[in-house]
């Protein structure tokens, strides 16, 4: 039969099941296919806490989602157009996020008695009215698998493994997605055990076939591919951009890279990325503790080496002390919190903004330090590298904030040319620089940052340490007039920084009546939606803001051109709050405390809240 071809701007996708059904894998075979053919995207995987929660219950749901289109994408997508649903409990928990009128691809074979009643549904959805107003392929894919490959070698229970490749095959055939790549990865992956490679081919090519062949679909979808401006493209996780931006820093610096940190979700594809990378003189120490990860990392940075500490909430509570050491001692350390759900261990797999406040101010006494945070993933590789440079050019620790959404969430990203890529100018004191009275590890430049001696250089034997120094010679000091010119020091040469920031850009009019205020990765969604309320003829723009600490000096000339501010975070309203005392002036909020990214359908409803 000839079948219909629908070309659509944009489509969202959200594939979920069991926490073994594969749909992590399956997403991000779909995710690298949609890459390759030149579509903009942004992913984000939706993972249970859990190792293993019960088969078939709610509990034990995983889930991916991605927004792919031929123009530039900000988010993965509010509602998914399409939903794969590989168990009842999958439909149970997502298809409340459904667009009305949406396609469901189910396994039939799943929806036994025993798994509806696990997930709570009272009768078989897919044979009554319940899905009413929607698009309902019911698939028996278990089964068409195990015909599929009833000559193979793999036993009943590999072979029913293959449904997500079925799954995706279906998928690749309704959007036009190319089989050859993941053919190509299955082959590579599965290498040493080809039999398994050739079933997961089978079986995708299988649900392919059936996309083509059988008459309950009419119509496949082809999404043209984006035009972004030219070079190579590679999709990245947020994770992936932060260890590039680390160890390209590195290499701009002639530094080599230390990385001593502790596996956290969702923080720890970056040690396991970093750990592969050693041809570029990158050193990985996976320490027994979080306290433990980032005092060797100080350690590193008063040997000379370009230091880096990984983690996420609970692990920056842990690091907090030694983070206050690595401020008196002015040494340059970049420290990644890749923030999640709290507090305590609160939800790990789950994403917030909620760690502003801890990385501003959550350390005893007065330790200001530098932080930013990317609102992308592939923003991911130039904040870690602005991190690092700060870091060596003020001697100072700096925070780069990231959170879960970001990390592990994923987005093209255009691969830079190493020639374009800044070099860091370091220079470290040598014997000259002791003089008659001998070194002063305290004599500061221009920027007020000390110098960084190297050990072992002859002359400049120094000490430094927890307790206060004296200024300019380094010697420990109880002097209250001390104490204060040394924390005026540390708070002015923060400060500082500010000075090389660019002037603020305005997405949108540069005054009107509401004013966007936007930081880390809530910046997707807040473009979308004044993107689209300003189309409808509303006076909205957006500010992003990537540095939190120190504030932009024009951030008050830039919101003085508004009538009205709203700041849509991931908390319960911190920067929120730190606006107000910084500018003075009643400021609206949108909170969200879900696990789950802002959505851009719950900023423009706010935006006409406010607006009227």
């Amino acid at each position: 039969m000839t079948k219909k071809v629908t070309r659509v701007n944009e489509a969202t996708i959200r594939f979920a099941g069991d926490s073994g059904d594969g749909m992590q894998l399956t997403g991000t075979r779909f995710t690298e296919a949609t890459a390759i053919l030149g579509n903009d995207l942004k992913a984000i995987p939706n993972y249970p806490s859990e190792i293993r929660a019960p088969t078939g219950t709610l509990a034990g749901v995983s889930a991916f989602q991605l927004m792919f289109g031929s123009s530039r994408v900000f988010t993965p997508g509010d509602l998914p157009d399409t939903l794969v649903a590989m168990n009842p409990a999958a439909l149970k928990v997502h298809l409340k996020d459904l667009k009305k009128g949406g396609s469901i691809l189910a396994n039939a074979n799943a929806f036994t008695d025993k798994n509806l009643k696990m997930a709570g549904w009272e009768s078989n959805p897919l044979e009554d009215d319940t899905l009413a107003g929607y698009t309902v392929f019911s698939i028996e894919m278990s089964k068409l698998v195990g015909i599929a490959l009833e000559e193979s070698d793999l036993t009943k229970k590999e072979i029913e493994r293959t449904k997500n490749m079925f799954a995706l095959g279906v998928l690749f055939w309704m959007y036009n997605r190319p089989l050859e790549p993941t053919e190509a990865w299955l082959k590579k992956k599965f290498a040493k055990i080809p039999s398994v490679a050739e079933a997961n081919i089978i079986a995708m090519r299988t649900g392919f076939n059936y996309g083509e062949t059988t008459e309950i679909f009419t119509t496949s979808y082809s999404v043209e591919k984006a035009e972004l401006p030219k070079g190579k493209y590679r999709n990245i996780t947020g994770n992936e951009a932060v260890t590039y931006g680390l160890v390209a820093a590195a290499q701009k610096s002639g530094k080599e890279l230390f990385l001593g940190s502790y596996p956290i979700t969702p923080a720890s594809e970056i040690l396991h990325n970093m750990s592969n990378l050693r041809n570029f003189k990158v050193k990985t120490f996976q320490a027994e503790d979080e306290i433990a990860g980032i005092a060797s990392a100080i350690g590193a940075a008063y040997a000379g080496d370009l230091a880096v500490t990984t983690t996420s909430g609970p692990g920056m509570a842990l690091k907090t002390e030694s983070i206050g050491l690595a401020v008196t001692t002015e040494l340059p350390l970049v420290i990644v919190n890749v923030q999640r759900g709290g507090p305590s261990t609160g939800m790990p797999t789950k994403m917030e903004q909620a760690d502003l406040f801890q990385a501003i101010m959550g350390r005893n006494g007065e330790t200001p330090v530098p932080v930013l945070a990317a609102m992308d993933p592939a923003d991911c590789f130039e904040c870690a590298f602005e991190a690092a440079r700060v870091a060596m050019k003020y001697m100072t620790p700096v925070i780069l904030l990231s959170d879960g959404y970001l990390g592990q969430g994923s987005g093209p990203w255009k691969i830079p040319n190493p020639d374009d890529i800044p070099e860091i100018e370091i220079s470290h004191p040598d014997t000259s620089a002791a003089g008659e009275e001998g070194f002063m590890p305290y004599q500061r430049d221009e920027k007020e940052a000390r110098p960084w001696a190297i050990p072992g250089t002859p002359g400049l034997e120094h000490r430094i340490g927890g307790l206060e120094k004296e200024n300019i010679t380094g010697m420990v000091s109880q002097d209250p007039e001390n104490h204060q010119i040394m924390s005026d020091l540390r708070a002015r040469k923060v400060r500082n920084i500010a000075k090389e920031f660019d002037p603020l850009e305005v997405y949108g009019e540069k005054q009107g009546k509401l004013l966007v205020i936007t930081w880390g990765s809530s910046h997707g969604s807040a473009h979308v939606a004044v993107d689209r309320s300003h189309k409808a003829g509303k006076s909205v723009s957006q500010l992003h803001l990537r540095w939190l600490n120190p504030l932009p000096s024009d951030l008050k000339s830039v919101t003085d051109n508004f009538d009205e501010l709203l700041i849509p975070e991931v908390n319960m309203g911190q920067l929120a709050l730190l606006l107000k005392a910084e500018l003075i002036r009643p400021i609206h909020q949108l909170n969200k405390m879900k696990g789950e990214p802002l959505r851009a359908s719950e900023i423009e409803t706010k935006i006409d809240e406010i607006l009227g």
